[in-house]
């Protein structure tokens, strides 16, 4: 870690900021919300610069792989500055003070009551000044622009800042394209382009930064907390201990760790490393090939960031742009969470049969005893979910949970939570917000081009139109929309972090689904997991390169294993859309539309992962005609209405039933013996 008087430093504004975000939730500032975010930036932003030097003196084959995992942006977990490995950074040198100097005053300038020459005058004058900048509004606008765009470089690469230079491009030479094109607008010059992104609300200080000020922030305190209390692993020793019998406890262990993991982290990659780190040996030894076992340890991690009640940062901005309480958004994200990890069990299990994985016996204690033992750790959970409900603000029940892990600590020993160690987690979770404050502060520059030049709208009719290029009935151009929008989602999500990619997924893909009939929450979530599945994606899925980083196996094999694990989860989104009756699956609507979209899904998912996986559980393996009869049922069962779903089922019985007669023909595959460790 840095130390002495650079250490120190970190330490003392990372703390500040901390105990500011907390201040904030119970004794909101008297200027209002932007105002806030003016200081929360201004205390992020030159961090990023001590925390990301841009002289990284590492071999450039480890410096790639290391940025590639510990720059997942969307990270909610408290711990992931703490596994950023400050000791393989290279001290900041003379440009990156003179950034973060510059940092500094960009940010203050809109706060400070010096007048200097037409500008400042402190922030008042500065909100006056909307739509007429001054000269010096100007000069520090683009100045922030410009720090942004460096600190998403650092951060996560060169792809966003490219994307965002797209965006600002656009916004300036969109007056030059030939006006009979849909996406042609009027045209903005340079200082219009900076009052958009430096003094209005869709701007650098808009709802992304202000998901980031409000609530991930104290979401990555409240994991620090967590994760300094012991509760990462009692869970992962819960979830070996309750399968510890069972053939296939290797695997069982590591999606069931990713789920509990996922509960309070929200980042996917970063839960990857920590399921790996203690169940790869576990895998290694039941005979998983490092590219399988990586595979499966990037499916389940990933869960992290659908898995309630800690979201992704893209869950928190859901509930902004819609307007709806975040215990909704967890409502939306129960069911389809559910059937994520249900696919994923289901491909383990399948694993497991069809390559002869041998069981092994875990040599932890029973589940019962250590739930009474460390149980207290799902308070705090179970807290946040109850505030909530009870109509408790967010931010308040995740400061409320924070106040109860913390005390809760005391009851062991070895991890309970001291004033010193309170500031470690209260500075780790600040540091764990650095690379997501820089995503959402940068997301203003392509929300604020889409609001000024009407590309939302223009880029819909665009997608409706290609889609009515191959049909006029309403039904098949909802159908192909949302194809042609999953495919352009996933593309996008290659590039940029999953925020970044939902915030421009809604502003080009959203209008389009809403114009088609498409309710809000569907098409939100449908957005939602696109953007969360870059994270799986080849030919980047920085799940799969942590995973690969934790087991040791090829990159692209182990790419194409986690695609297969999460295989259904790319096909569940679209039933969000194209029927009302997929409502059901996010938790809307009456008791027997919920029930029969989850039963006939998960059904879905069952049919998927055995056509993928090629063996059917308790029965043996399918051959080539059986996959493509279960794969063309899957996809048919999604279509969540009543002609469609009986002909899926139709379909996945006469699979079945060649399954078994298969099995007849070649008799009963031999269970491989059981292995102690």
């Amino acid at each position: 870690m840095l130390n002495g008087p650079t250490g120190l430093l970190l330490t003392g504004v990372s703390l500040a900021v901390g105990a500011l975000a907390l201040w904030q939730v119970f004794r909101p500032l008297s200027q209002g919300s932007k105002y806030y975010l003016i200081i929360f930036l201004a205390g992020v932003l030159p961090l990023v610069f001590l925390a990301y030097p841009a002289d990284l003196r590492l071999p450039a084959r480890f410096r790639a792989r290391r940025r590639r995992i510990d720059s997942d942006s969307d990270s909610t977990d408290g711990n992931n500055a703490d596994r950023d490995s400050e000791s393989t950074r290279a001290r900041p040198t003379a440009t990156d003070w003179v950034l973060v100097a510059l940092a500094a005053a960009a940010c203050l300038y809109p706060v400070l009551p010096i007048p200097i020459g037409t500008g400042g005058g402190g922030y008042n004058a500065f909100l006056d000044r909307q739509g007429l900048l001054a000269p010096v509004d100007l000069v520090l606008g683009t100045v922030l622009l410009l720090l942004l765009l460096e600190a998403c470089r650092r951060t996560t690469g060169w792809i966003l800042p490219a994307v965002c230079l797209l965006f600002l491009g656009y916004g300036y030479y969109g007056g030059l394209l030939p006006q009979s094109w849909p996406v042609a607008h009027a045209g903005l010059d340079f200082s219009q382009l900076v009052d958009a992104f430096y003094n209005s609300d869709s701007g650098f200080y808009g709802t992304p930064l202000d998901v980031a000020a409000s609530y991930i922030v104290l979401f990555t305190i409240y994991g620090a907390v967590l994760e300094l209390s012991g509760a990462g692993r009692f869970f992962v020793e819960l979830s070996a201990a309750a399968f510890r019998r069972s053939r296939t406890a290797a695997g069982r262990t590591a999606v069931a760790s990713g789920f509990l993991l996922g509960t309070v982290s929200g980042s996917g990659a970063a839960t990857t490393v920590s399921i790996g780190a203690v169940t790869w040996p576990l895998l290694r030894r039941a005979g998983y090939p490092p590219e399988r076992a990586g595979g499966m340890l990037a499916a389940a991690g990933v869960g992290a960031i659908l898995s309630p009640p800690t979201l992704g940062a893209a869950a928190f901005i859901i509930a902004e742009y819609l307007g709806v309480s975040y215990l909704q958004v967890l409502g939306w994200a129960t069911v389809p969470t559910v059937l994520y990890y249900l696919g994923i069990l289901l491909s383990v299990e399948i694993d497991a049969r069809r390559s002869g994985v041998r069981p092994v016996v875990i040599d932890v204690g029973s589940p019962w005893r250590l739930l009474a033992r460390f149980g207290y750790h799902f308070a705090s959970l179970i807290a946040i979910i109850v505030f909530l409900a009870v109509g408790v603000s967010a931010t308040r029940a995740v400061v409320f949970a924070i106040v109860l892990a913390a005390a809760l600590s005391y009851l062991d020993r070895a991890h309970r939570l001291t004033p010193a160690r309170l500031v470690t987690a209260l500075v780790t979770g600040v540091r764990g917000v650095l690379a997501v404050t820089a995503v959402c502060a940068a997301a203003g520059i392509i929300t604020a081009t889409t609001t000024k030049t009407g590309l939302g709208p223009q880029a819909a009719a665009l997608l409706i139109g290609g889609a009515k290029v191959a049909t006029s009935d309403p039904t098949m151009v909802l159908v192909l929309t949302a194809l042609l929008a999953a495919v352009a989602l996933s593309l996008l999500g290659l590039a940029v972090p999953v925020t970044a990619s939902f915030v421009i997924g809604w502003v080009i893909v959203g209008p389009a689904l809403l114009d088609l009939g498409v309710t809000a929450p569907a098409a939100a979530m449908f957005v939602f997991y696109f953007a969360v599945l870059s994270e799986v994606s080849p030919p980047t899925a920085l799940a799969a390169v942590a995973a690969a980083a934790v087991t040791g196996g090829r990159l692209v094999p182990t790419m194409w294993q986690t695609l297969r694990y999460a295989l259904p989860a790319y096909l569940t989104p679209i039933a969000f859309v194209i029927t009302p009756a997929g409502l059901g699956l996010l938790g809307i609507g009456g008791v027997q539309r919920i029930a029969f979209a989850a039963v006939v899904t998960a059904l879905s998912v069952a049919v998927l992962a055995v056509a993928a996986g090629g063996w059917l559980p308790g029965v043996g393996p399918a051959g080539v005609p059986e996959r493509v009869l279960g794969a063309l049922a899957g996809v048919t069962l999604l279509w969540l209405e009543p002609v469609p779903v009986a002909v899926g089922t139709a379909l996945a019985a006469v699979a079945a039933a060649g399954v078994f007669i298969r099995r007849r023909s070649t008799g009963r595959p031999r269970t491989p013996k059981e292995e102690k460790l």
